[in-house]
């Protein structure tokens, strides 16, 4: 049994596989601490789902896509992917995680790069 977890491990180290995600508790300190920090963020609550979003407006369609590709390259490397709508300059993203069915610890880290990217 031993030499199977040392083999997991292994691989696991190889692979750089993610740690699992953390879905946030409802009532939890820490969930409604994450809460408060997106809608100070300018986030909001998505009605009917545990999710949130943010519509975030730029000069031009060009400045729109490279904010997206900046968050869609980071996404990739979280293996974490945001829903998003873009219209010309406008662009929305909402962020849930769907593997726990709701918002997580990688929802938090991700809309934190999201908005680091915006003055």
């Amino acid at each position: 049994m031993l030499w199977c977890r040392a083999l997991h491990r292994a691989a696991a180290t190889r692979l750089r596989m993610p740690p699992p995600t953390k879905k946030l508790k409802e009532g939890s300190d820490g969930r409604i601490e994450m809460l408060r920090g997106f809608v100070s963020g300018g986030w909001e609550l998505v009605e009917g789902r545990d999710a949130v979003k943010k519509t975030f407006m730029h000069k031009d369609f060009n400045e729109a896509f490279g904010f997206m590709t900046r968050v869609a390259l980071k996404a990739e490397t979280m293996n974490h992917h945001p829903e998003w709508f873009n219209v010309y300059n406008k662009v929305e993203i909402t962020l849930s995680t769907h593997d726990v069915g709701g918002l997580s610890d990688k929802d938090v880290e991700l809309a934190q790069f999201i908005d680091s990217l915006t003055p």
